[in-house]
């Protein structure tokens, strides 16, 4: 693999990753539509809260090839441990480990540096090689969603996919004890 740097996304890369979703293949993967406008993509990037937004991308020199995201599942306090993933790369970008890459950046943000307990996502039922990396990093399928999207002009089937925190964190012993008087 070319040398890839993965770094957080910045409202500077709108145009990059406008551009990775106007092949159809990869927008096709993702629930996003191909063609997409970079001022659409600057104003969601701007709009994104930092600490509930966790976006990376991958770039081969100056160009974007792939990028991945870990989004707090809901505001509410109650789902505040889960978390949803998404992955693009783009078409020459595909079964070359960049995915790996990337599903790797976001796995160890979330176990060691956020403690999400759970990460969840939805994949497309014939994306054979994306269920695969999924369930290499610890991720279990929950269910179908029956036509849950519409693709190329059919409704599809999508898993819905989940890994929990293999290990959680913990309180150190000596904090489940009594204090000292």
């Amino acid at each position: 693999m070319a040398e890839i740097v993965i770094r957080r996304m910045e409202p500077g890369d709108a145009e990059g990753v406008a551009l990775s979703f106007r092949s159809r293949s990869t927008a096709a993967g993702t629930l996003q539509n191909p063609y997409p406008s970079i001022a659409a993509w600057q104003a969601r990037l701007n709009s994104n809260d930092p600490q509930r937004h966790y976006a990376f991308v991958a770039l081969d020199g100056k160009h974007i090839v792939g990028h991945a995201g870990l989004h707090q599942a809901s505001p509410n306090p109650r789902r505040a441990h889960a978390w949803s993933v998404g992955i693009a790369l783009v078409d020459e970008w595909q079964g070359r480990g960049l995915g790996a890459r990337l599903m790797h950046t976001l796995v160890d943000l979330a176990d060691n540096w956020l403690g999400a307990l759970r990460l969840e996502l939805t994949v497309y039922c014939d994306n054979a090689r994306a269920i695969a990396l999924y369930e290499r990093f610890g991720f279990f399928i929950e269910g179908t969603h029956r036509a849950y999207s519409l693709r190329e002009g059919e409704f599809v089937d999508t898993l819905a996919m989940a890994r929990l925190h293999p290990h959680p964190p913990q309180l150190p012993v000596s904090a489940t004890s009594e204090p000292p008087r």
